[in-house]
């Protein structure tokens, strides 16, 4: 960019420069650094706009909710008829990004008027049952907003996305108190609504320590798992061959479609974290590079809460045979994305290891040949974990290093309980999953 406004400035002898405030990877904020270097030494004024709720440099997360609420009710800027033409120069083409081809005809479309159509239809009907149908793979691409690749993309703003919502909210509640009844759950609406919330309290946790992306938060846990991933097990994860069922039909499906509802991303973090004690960057690179609504303020705290790296929110270890039982119980989305499985009975479908040699013979399939064995036992591995890292966080110095993080990134408000607090600390642990 510095080469690019040397020539502008060159040229057309620039007197403001303007732009969006972005809260990106490490390269971005590097960016960002050489750009504001380059301006004060030109004595150009650099106006950022910001696009969201996230607030550039942010003294303290004390009324940051009142802060957001005050910027989302700001009123919609108009997009401009049309932007004059700069005399002799080429803008060029936009960059091939160098990414593995994942998915491609399975990915969410894109544009203006297809963000807008998502939205309505959310706000419709699809939303309906958003609060019970948002944990599960079988119910969440219809059920979830599906909002997020856009916002990620800038093809619609937060802003509108927040005061559409809740016009629609009010519409609802005049619904309701002509006829008697809602059409649509309120509570559907709220809790989207919170998650709209959530998704810039995230990604300033990003902005207000960038390092995020490289470094645990907690650096207690500095030299807690090994340096290097094991690459056989990494692979393993990577594509869906760990030998548990629904992990690696959400392992397999995310790579096609580019898209997963939170409580699996969550999974399948988690997994690689704590069963098969994985370094987080690897895995986190691995989905960045496969979600179509990657967004780095997001995508890091989360990683890291998934991990125990934050060194503040409750380890949250995610059983892959449970969790197919609750949110997959007819197997309806293991068939789909592990077909090798298709003819095994739903008794076994989740834990197909449990099956005796002349049942595996019965349905056609050999475990350990036609599907890979579980590559770790769940419950020893978790347990390891969880007794590492629970033995790290007893210590004074964590507990003191604990404090100081939540100190600067928690989520508080003046006159919350004590009971409330524990549960904002509780509620973090939810990505705004759209």
């Amino acid at each position: 960019p510095v080469d690019v406004l040397n020539d502008l400035h060159q040229r057309h002898k620039l007197s403001t420069i303007n732009s969006h405030e972005e809260t990106g990877n490490l390269i971005t904020y590097a960016v960002d650094q050489s750009v504001a270097i380059w301006a004060r030494f030109h004595q150009i004024p650099w106006n950022e706009h910001p696009q969201n709720g996230v607030i550039r440099r942010l003294k303290s997360r004390t009324g940051w909710a009142g802060k957001w609420e005050r910027r989302m009710a700001q009123p919609v800027i108009a997009v401009p008829k049309d932007l004059a033409p700069v005399p002799g120069i080429d803008p060029g083409g936009i960059p091939v990004l160098s990414l593995p081809a994942l998915g491609g005809s399975r990915f969410q479309k894109g544009g203006e008027t297809r963000a807008w159509k998502t939205l309505q239809s959310f706000l419709d009907h699809r939303g309906i049952d958003y609060s019970k149908s948002m944990s599960s793979p079988v119910t969440a691409w219809q059920g979830c907003s599906r909002l997020s690749p856009h916002l990620a993309w800038g093809t619609i703003s937060l802003k509108v996305v927040v005061q559409k919502s809740r016009l629609r909210a009010e519409e609802l509640r005049a619904i309701r108190k002509t006829t008697g009844a809602s059409p649509f759950p309120l509570g559907s609406l709220r809790s989207f609504g919170s998650r709209l919330h959530w998704r810039c309290h995230f990604q300033q946790k990003l902005e207000d320590q960038p390092d995020l992306e490289i470094r645990n938060l907690w650096r207690m846990a500095d030299g807690l798992r090994p340096e290097n991933p094991d690459p056989a097990k990494l692979t393993a994860w990577k594509n869906g061959l760990t030998g548990f069922p629904f992990l690696d039909a959400c392992l397999r499906a995310v790579r096609e479609t580019g898209w997963m509802n939170f409580r699996m991303r969550a999974m399948m973090m988690s997994f690689a974290s704590y069963d098969l004690w994985l370094p987080w960057k690897e895995p986190a690179l691995h989905l960045a590079r496969c979600f179509l609504d990657y967004e780095p303020g997001i995508h890091y705290p989360q990683v890291q809460m998934q991990s125990g790296t934050t060194g503040i929110n409750t380890l949250r270890v995610y059983d892959p045979v449970k969790q197919g039982r609750d949110h997959d119980p007819q197997g309806i989305f293991v068939r789909r994305w592990v077909p090798e499985l298709a003819n095994v009975p739903l008794a076994y479908l989740h834990e197909p290891w449990a099956m005796s040699a002349a049942e595996q013979a019965t349905c056609g399939i050999r475990v350990g040949r036609d599907y890979p064995t579980r590559i770790v036992d769940h419950k020893t591995a978790a347990a390891l974990a969880k007794e590492q890292l629970y033995a790290l966080r007893r210590t004074r110095a964590a507990k003191e290093e604990a404090d100081a993080i939540q100190q600067k990134h928690g989520s508080r408000k003046s006159g919350l309980t004590p009971t409330t607090k524990k549960l904002k600390r509780l509620q973090e642990q939810r990505l705004p999953g759209f």
